[in-house]
Order: C-alpha cells, then structure tokens, then sequence
C-alpha cells in the first residue's frame, strides 16, 4: 500500500463554467478504518453530469465541502475491513471521491462481484445501466409500437435507454450533439433516428422523425429541448425526468420549458423525476435482464476510459462539454 494518498480537492464554488482552476491535486494522509468502515482503494471513477449539479448545493445528497476532496461514486477493492460484511480482496462501490483511498462505513458501500471486465460495473452493470433501465421501463412503461425520444442519447444513460427500447420494439428516437454521434445511434446502436440539436431545429426534426408524436420521452437536458419533446406528446403520453444537462454548467437554458402545466393537463401526461438509489431493491431484476441482453448482442455497451487520477477534472469538463460517447470514468 502506498505511503500517500494522492487527491483532487474542489477548491471553490464556480460561478460559471467549471474548469480546470476550481480544482488543486493534492497529498493527504493515510484513511485509518474506524469500527464498521472499510478501506478501500479507489479503481474506477464514475463520471457524470450530477457531480456538477451537487456543486449548486444539496441535491439528494448533502451540499459539497469547498476545499475537501471532491465527491464521486467508484468502483474500490478492499484493502482493510473492520465491517463484518466485508474482507479484503471485495469489489466495492461507494462514495470513494476523488482519491486513491477511502475509508468508507461498510453500510453505505454495495458489494459487488468479480466481471471479467471490470468498467462494466460502472457502466451497463452500474448506475448507468440501472438508471436507463428503472427510468425508462418503470416510469416510461414503453408499449410495442410506441415512438420513443431521448435526449443527451449517445451518453452513458441514454445510449442503453434507446437500446431498451429498440429490444422492447419501440421506435426510438435520439437527440444528441454532432453528426458523427447522430450517425453511431443510427449506424451501431440500431436508433431509428436521431436529431442533431446543435446543426437543426429541435422541433422541426422531431416532427419530421416523429409525425405520429411521442409516447415516451426520457429526458436528461431539461431546458429547452424538454420544451420541444412536450409539445409533441400524445395523450397520455409519459415524461421520465433522469437530469437536467442544461441547467448544470455555466448559464441555464432558461428559455424552457414553457406551456408545461397547460400540456400536461390537455395531454393528460404523467412527468416523473427520480433518483436510481430509489430502485435498488429490485437491481437483481435489471441485472438479470441487462446480463441477458448483453450476452445475446441486443445491448452494446460503450465505454470511454481516460487514465489517471490528475485527468480527472479535465475528464469531468470535458464530458459536461459532450466529448464522451457512452460512459466515461477514470482508471486511478
């Protein structure tokens, strides 16, 4: 075990854009388990557009410490354990933060088991699997033949959240930034279209992709491409609130959504935020099913992998930037 434990420590609120300054590597002590905590050493990172969110304030966690070690999940192995649930050698998952080491209750930590690859308990086995999954199929509740829209759709949720759908036989259609991640949800992930909301209107491709309206719509921007997505929902249409892209970083989309009391009413919408912690009960479910779809081939899975703890902040920007097509995360 090294003799430091290297950090990346949040150094100031951003009063705009993240970037690389609100962030300082830095060396702190040993964690030293204390009864019922593990330790753990920190092996993946999990990247995410929330980590920008919790720098607003307290979200469905408590508001972050300006100048500690900047919070995030992680995929850890056991170093040390004075918790009777675990042992050194297990695969944990847990609020690491940024750091090599950890010491972490044994009861706010998920056990986890050994993959042949181990970025996928961070991807379609992890909070971004099981996210796409409860949000889209318990709140979404997609039928065979319905039109399905998602949006930020080549990112690590929504790329597994059209894949769903196509495995459920809907007609699914993305929304992302850029012509080549529009063409890789056509050409590889099997969408049956997808609009690009930085080369066209929102609202005029999605009429001309969706003519019959939406049924379901999982949205993870807010802002207004949510606004787009409402206007064209059928009746009884379904709405599932995974994230809000566009409110996190720099300058909110403040231009939307407008109208939405008026549309829920008339189209007797259901509009549903919630949070994948709410679900993990029933994750052996999801598992078992995505487990299936991936070993059949009906569910690609796409990771982005940078290397080493002191990219961990530019690997951060840059996915609030739309760099990353599927999950990304560190390797510590």
């Amino acid at each position: 075990m090294a003799d430091v434990n290297r950090q990346v420590l949040l150094v100031e609120k951003p009063a705009g854009k993240l970037g690389p300054e609100h962030f300082k590597m830095s060396q702190g002590a040993m964690p030293v388990p204390q009864d019922g905590e593990v330790l753990l050493r920190t092996l993946y990172i999990s990247l995410d557009a929330a980590n920008r969110a919790w720098m607003h304030g307290a979200t469905y966690r408590s508001a972050l410490d300006f100048g500690g070690v900047m919070a995030g999940g992680g995929v850890a192995e056991v170093v040390e354990s004075k918790s009777p649930d675990f042992k050194p050698g297990d695969l944990a998952f847990g609020d690491t933060g940024w750091q090599d080491y950890a010491a972490v209750k044994g009861k706010h930590l998920t056990k986890l088991p050994r993959v042949p690859q181990l970025t996928n308990l961070l991807s379609v086995y992890g909070i971004a699997g099981l996210t796409a999954y409860f949000g889209f199929l318990d709140i979404g509740q997609p039928k065979e033949g319905e039109t399905v829209v998602v949006s930020a759709a080549a990112g690590s949720v929504g790329s597994i959240v059209g894949q769903i759908g196509k495995i459920k036989g809907c007609r699914v259609i993305g929304i992302a930034g850029g012509k080549e991640k529009c063409e890789w949800l056509t050409s590889e992930l099997g969408f049956d279209a997808a609009v690009d909301y930085k080369g066209e209107s929102v609202f005029k491709a999605l009429k001309a992709a969706a003519p019959k309206g939406i049924d379901v719509y999982f949205d993870n921007v807010g802002g207004t491409i949510l606004e787009a997505c409402l206007a064209q929902m059928n009746i009884g249409g379904r709405i599932a609130c995974c994230g809000a892209i566009s409110q996190y970083d720099g300058v909110p989309d403040a231009a939307g959504p407008r109208g939405v009391p008026g549309l829920i009413v008339v189209k007797r919408l259901r509009m549903q935020g919630f949070i994948v912690t709410d679900y993990f009960k029933d994750q052996a479910r999801a598992l078992k099913d995505l487990q299936a779809w991936v070993a059949a081939g009906k569910l690609k899975v796409e990771e982005d992998v940078i290397d080493g703890l002191e990219n961990t902040p530019q690997a951060l920007i840059g996915l609030l930037a739309g760099e990353n097509r599927g999950k990304r995360m560190v390797k510590v």
